[in-house]
């Protein structure tokens, strides 16, 4: 009788430790960080990289071919209108002034044998000695000679405009930003040689996929700043978008001109360009860390269904729950939320995948990335 009592022993000893041990602690109570929802109207952004240029740069070239003898100035340089920048040759054109001036004399001599032969056969033929066909033979061999002088001195004075044309000036005031030839070089006429600059009007060059074209178009501000002076800022107007594709990088080119630009913008120098987009519809804007996938089942046996949600605190249980919202779009490190939140709820901006319905969290302070 002694063997069942002696084989339930372990079993009431077991039981006996079991009621001895504590009782699990509780799930300790969560940290979260939360931001205050607080609708506003939308202002996208978008920035860009893009190059101070002038608005109107030449080309300058010599209007007559011929060999380089000196250049006066070096990428850079600021000249004034009329500055002497380069010379040719201007052997050529002396050459062909002296013979130009030389058949201005031939023609000159031509046209006064040609009056005074004129003026003797007028009176042979008022004394009848002449018939009316020579006196028109010789008004004819007159005014010939009249219009070679003409010619003549015609010639001359495009030998002349060419001799000046060996002389490349300065058009403008502006800045020399290219030279593509040296002295002893021979150039053809029309041949760029410079590049001349006009800094009084200056504008942002860059540029822009097919996709944001739109956002241009629909752009309330434009805000411009140079890299070596990023908090300084300046008004932007566009002038002009490409009409067709660049056709490496498919993309188009954008020129923003600016408005007052200070003396320190050079021609260069590296800005960005914000482009600010305002809305009218309200929307909440929330870190893309306080959005959660939440599948919801459907009926009929369907898969079921991933939308978006975030976590929602409730101060009176000091829990937390899910609750669907409507995404707008994606900007940059935040997400557009236009419907599904009030005004002042408090939504779950970090760890969201370590929640479960109606847990218990504690608030961390708000921080000034969270309030938005």
């Amino acid at each position: 009788m002694r063997k069942p009592f002696l084989i339930l022993l372990p079993l009431l000893a077991l039981g006996l430790a079991a009621c001895d041990q504590p009782a699990p602690p509780p799930e300790p109570i969560r940290p979260v960080r939360v931001a205050t929802v607080s609708p506003q109207a939308y202002e996208g952004r978008s920035t860009y990289t893009g190059e101070v240029r002038a608005r109107y740069e030449t080309n300058l070239a010599f209007r007559i071919g011929g060999k380089i003898v000196a250049r006066y100035v070096e990428v850079g340089s600021e000249v004034k209108k009329g500055t002497l920048l380069a010379r040719l040759d201007p052997e050529d054109t002396r050459l062909a002034i002296e013979n130009a001036r030389a058949q201005l004399n031939a023609a000159q001599a031509d046209h006064n044998q040609a009056q005074t032969d004129l003026a003797r056969y007028r009176k042979l033929f008022e004394t009848k000695v002449i018939s009316q066909a020579e006196i028109d033979r010789r008004t004819t061999v007159a005014d010939s000679a009249q219009a070679r002088l003409e010619s003549a001195r015609s010639q001359l004075r495009v030998m002349q405009n060419q001799q000046g044309y060996t002389e490349l000036q300065a058009d403008a005031d502006g800045v020399v930003t290219s030279i593509s030839v040296e002295a002893g070089q021979v150039v053809a006429a029309g041949q760029t040689v410079m590049r001349l600059a006009r800094p009084e009007e200056k504008e942002v060059v860059f540029s822009v996929a097919e996709n944001r074209l739109d956002e241009l178009r629909q752009a309330s501000a434009i805000r411009l700043a140079l890299w070596s002076q990023p908090e300084q800022t300046y008004g932007g107007v566009v002038r002009e978008i490409a009409p067709g594709a660049d056709p490496v990088t498919r993309t188009y080119a954008v020129k923003v001109s600016v408005q007052n630009p200070p003396p320190t913008m050079r021609l260069g120098m590296t800005a960005s360009v914000t482009i600010v987009r305002r809305g009218d519809e309200r929307m909440v804007a929330l870190p893309l860390s306080a959005l959660y996938q939440e599948q919801a089942a459907q009926a009929g046996g369907q898969p079921s269904q991933i939308r978006p949600a975030v976590w929602v605190y409730d101060a009176a249980t000091e829990t937390v729950n899910l609750r669907p919202v409507q995404v707008s779009a994606y900007v940059e490190k935040y997400v557009l939320i236009t419907d599904g939140l009030k005004h002042g709820e408090k939504v779950v901006t970090a760890g969201v995948h370590k929640l479960i319905p109606n847990q218990k969290v504690r608030l961390l302070p708000e921080t000034a990335e969270a309030k938005l």
